[in-house]
């Protein structure tokens, strides 16, 4: 054997060396429990630790039942869980127009730009059943998904699903209004508006 060779082979022994160094198992081989699996190092034998006294869940914390779910007693939920103010329905128009328009359409006839393009028709926001469901109901869709719709939970926070479902309200009302409706002071508005 040259030196030339003895070289390459000390070379290829080393390099040989150095990979199989670099592969330790020791991030595959950590101490670590499954979730409730069983543990012989605690006296209960439980791998979840239970939590200490006085725990404070922070950042989800949903004590208001009818807020969070928009039910009461397991059933939708005929009432709002705050006071509908303007700004209320300002968001509720906004995000409605973000979130719901493109299949919905801005009218809630459910034929909105996706539908258009082919996307499964939602039905009318104006149609009996959906006029008479009550606030929580439309909630729940909006929160769980429905049919073709999917959930929206994680992109609108709970108080813009409950302006979103105001807005609707506002949408099914407009269509359904008589002029019986409008106050006095603006009807003699409308009633001018209509002579120009």
């Amino acid at each position: 054997m040259n030196a030339k060779t003895r070289t390459v082979a000390a070379a290829c022994g080393l390099a040989a060396a150095v990979l199989v160094a670099g592969c330790r198992q020791d991030m595959h081989d950590q101490p670590k429990f499954k979730p409730f699996a069983k543990s012989d190092f605690y006296a209960d034998q439980r791998s979840a630790r239970p939590l200490p006294d006085g725990t404070v869940a922070r950042g989800h914390l949903n004590e208001d039942t009818l807020l969070v779910t928009g039910k009461v007693d397991g059933k939708p939920a005929e009432v709002f869980p705050f006071e509908i103010t303007k700004a209320v329905m300002d968001r509720g128009r906004e995000r409605y127009d973000i979130f719901c328009s493109p299949c919905h359409s801005r009218t809630g006839m459910g034929d909105g730009m996706i539908v258009r393009r082919g996307y499964r028709k939602p039905p009318t926001f104006h149609q009996d059943r959906l006029r008479q469901a009550a606030p929580g109901y439309v909630f729940d869709v909006i929160t769980n998904g429905f049919g073709a719709m999917p959930d929206y939970a994680a992109q609108i926070p709970v108080p813009d699903r409950w302006a979103i479902v105001a807005y609707v309200r506002a949408l099914q009302r407009s269509q359904q209004a008589a002029i019986t409706d409008v106050p006095a002071a603006d009807r003699a508005r409308l009633d001018a508006s209509d002579k120009k």
